[in-house]
């Protein structure tokens, strides 16, 4: 005969679903509950925990949806955003052709750098 394995789950929820229903039949049991045994782990000292830490998780989930919403509106807002930067760059770099580097003056990073696609393309001609 095999013995059957007993799983915990790792899902937080579902590792609060699974402590509440231990409690509560523990608590059902009263004395006759074999789990009144445990002297490290006492439901009667981790029971009052469970309910606070339940109430954490719920909060944290209820911030987590808030928080995805307002990645989703800022994510929309900031398309249009985007794009009028890269538009300005691109004006700006055509009015400053001849003194790129002033781009500085409206925030931009200049670099004299070679990018480094080119950098390697230069390399291996060299290098032939």
């Amino acid at each position: 005969m095999r013995k059957p394995r007993i799983g915990i789950p790792i899902n937080v929820q579902e590792s609060l679903e699974l402590a509440e229903i231990i409690k509560n039949k523990h608590l059902a049991d009263g004395e006759q509950s074999p789990l009144n045994a445990l002297l490290d782990h006492s439901w009667t000292a981790v029971g009052p925990q469970l309910e606070v830490c339940v109430q954490h998780h719920l909060k944290a989930e209820e911030l987590k949806r808030q928080m995805d919403l307002a990645y989703r509106e800022r994510d929309t807002l900031l398309k249009p955003i985007s794009e009028t930067v890269r538009a300005s760059r691109d004006l700006l770099m055509g009015v400053y052709r001849s003194s790129p580097k002033r781009l500085g003056e409206w925030g931009f990073s200049v670099s004299d750098k070679p990018s480094r696609t080119r950098r390697k393309a230069t390399v291996a001609k060299e290098i032939s």
